[in-house]
Order: C-alpha cells, then sequence, then structure tokens
C-alpha cells in the first residue's frame, strides 16, 4: 500500500513538473544575465523542474549595440531554444530586454511563444531624463534628439527607441527600430509584426507609477505623451484604436493583461522575490 502511495505521489510530481513550460529571461540595458538570476532561481524553486534559459548576450556595454542586431542574434538563440520544445515556451524581458523580447517575437515566425511577460519595457518609447543618465550623463532630453535623430545616434539601442514628443517628424525620418515594430510606419514585414504577435496566447504588460526610469511610465503599457507631453494611455492610442499591431485583439480576447505595480524603483523590478512571487510566476504554466 505504502508503496503504490509513493508510486502515485511521484507520478504527480513528474507531471506537475513537467507542466511548466521552459522561460527564457532577457536582461535589461547596462547589465547582463547575472541580473535575472534572482528570477531565474525563484521559478525553479516555486515551479520544480521548470527549464529557464537565461540569456548571456549583449551584456554591459553590448547592450548599447543597435535594437535590430540584438533581436537578430537573440532571436536566433530563441528559435533553437524554441526548436527543443515544440510545446511552447514562456518570455520574460526586463526593461530594454522586453522591447527586445517583443522585437523577436514579432519578426521569429517559427518561435512558439505561449506567454510573453514585459517586465518595466518602453514599449511605447523613452522620454525622459532619469533614463538618459543611466547611459549618457551629459544628455538632457529637451536636446537628447539631436544626437538620437541622426545616423550616428540610430547606432545605439537607446536612440532606436528614444521618442521625442516634440520632433515626431524626425522620429519618423530616422528611427529604425520602434515605428517599424509598432507599425506606425508601414513596411513589408508589417503584416507579419502583427499576425507573429497574434499567436501569443498572453501577452502581459507590467509597470507601476514609482518606476523613475521608464518615462512616461504607461509607455511600459503602451501609454504615451501626445505633442503636448500629456500621458494618454493605451487605449486612447492609436496603437490600440487601429489594432496596429494586434494589441486589441489580444485585449478583447481576454490575452492581453495589464499589471501596474505602485512603489517599485525601475531597478527593483528584477531584484524583489515578491515580484516574482506575484506578478511573474501566476501567469508561468
Amino acid at each position: 500500500m505504502f508503496s503504490k502511495v509513493v508510486s502515485l505521489f511521484l507520478t504527480l510530481f513528474i507531471s506537475l513538473c513537467s507542466s511548466y513550460k521552459p522561460v527564457v529571461l532577457i536582461h535589461g540595458i547596462m547589465t547582463g544575465s547575472g541580473s535575472m538570476e534572482i528570477i531565474k532561481f525563484r521559478i525553479q524553486e516555486k515551479h520544480p523542474g521548470t527549464v529557464v534559459y537565461n540569456v548571456n548576450r549583449f551584456e554591459s556595454w553590448s547592450s548599447l549595440e543597435t535594437m535590430w542586431h540584438q533581436v537578430l542574434e537573440i532571436g536566433q538563440d530563441v528559435a533553437n531554444i524554441s526548436s527543443k520544445h515544440p510545446e511552447g515556451i514562456n518570455v520574460i524581458g526586463y526593461s530594454q530586454g522586453g522591447l527586445v523580447a517583443r522585437g523577436i517575437i514579432q519578426t521569429f515566425p517559427n518561435i512558439s511563444v505561449d506567454t510573453f511577460i514585459s517586465l518595466s519595457s518602453p514599449q511605447a518609447g523613452q522620454y525622459g531624463a532619469g533614463f538618459l543618465h543611466v547611459v549618457f550623463p551629459g544628455l538632457v532630453k529637451e536636446t537628447a534628439y539631436e544626437l538620437f535623430y541622426s545616423r550616428v545616434g540610430q547606432h545605439t539601442s537607446v536612440g532606436n527607441y528614444w521618442k521625442d514628443p516634440y520632433h515626431q517628424k524626425l522620429y519618423e525620418t530616422y528611427s529604425v527600430y520602434l515605428p517599424y515594430i509598432n507599425n506606425h510606419i508601414q513596411s513589408e514585414k508589417s503584416e507579419d509584426f502583427k499576425n507573429n504577435l497574434l499567436k501569443l496566447k498572453r501577452l502581459v504588460l507590467i509597470g507601476g507609477p514609482d518606476d523613475q526610469v521608464i518615462t512616461p511610465w504607461e509607455s511600459s503599457q503602451f501609454g504615451y505623451y501626445d505633442v503636448n507631453e500629456t500621458v494618454v494611455e493605451m487605449k486612447g492610442q492609436d496603437i490600440y484604436l487601429e489594432d496596429h499591431i494586434g494589441l486589441r485583439t489580444l485585449d478583447e480576447g481576454g490575452r492581453l493583461h495589464i499589471v501596474t505595480v505602485p512603489g517599485v524603483n525601475h531597478f527593483n523590478w528584477h531584484m524583489n522575490v515578491s515580484i516574482v512571487d506575484d506578478y511573474l510566476l501566476p501567469y508561468l504554466d
């Protein structure tokens, strides 16, 4: 009798462990895979048996390389991972890593992602001194466009998603990344960008009002400034209203989750076990 109970317990345990899909972690700017270890170990502790891939490309200063370069290089790694797990994988991207992750999901049709969690990422762009001072301490937001909206500036990742509300024409002229993956500017890849994102079973957008780096913080949930620097939330933006990349479709299908967490500074999102427990683990199955 005892052996049957033990056998049943082991069967249930193995079944539970195997139910957790592999997770890919993509770190933020000026950091590396080491900064995502707390998330990795907590997932493995609370969801035993989960395979976690912690991307170690484009660490430290190399994280300033262009967004497309990072998308294509890391994307190939993620595609290889996905091919080993046809049942699907989950992806968590922190800060700039969340914008890289979205680019990968929209660009690579052969990647099967169930849940994508964007953790305090500038999905609608960035326009703020708090972020600039992390990497470019000599720049101020009012004049940063002079660097970023140039051929030289577009050789930096930050320049690829810098979105100055007062210089939209220059943004549209020079920016080679964000206006394209957001389908603000149509391209031959626009349909693929939308269709690939719509393959997600779940898109989770996490951010909060005390972030102090992502500016406006609502960018983490596709909200952004209008031409007067007044924040317009996602559902008032063209990207949602016109369903440019499928956000409205995901929302109407119950596949878009907006999570707002007050009291969290940008540099603590990935270092806080309670964030993992309360806002990441519930979406990982």
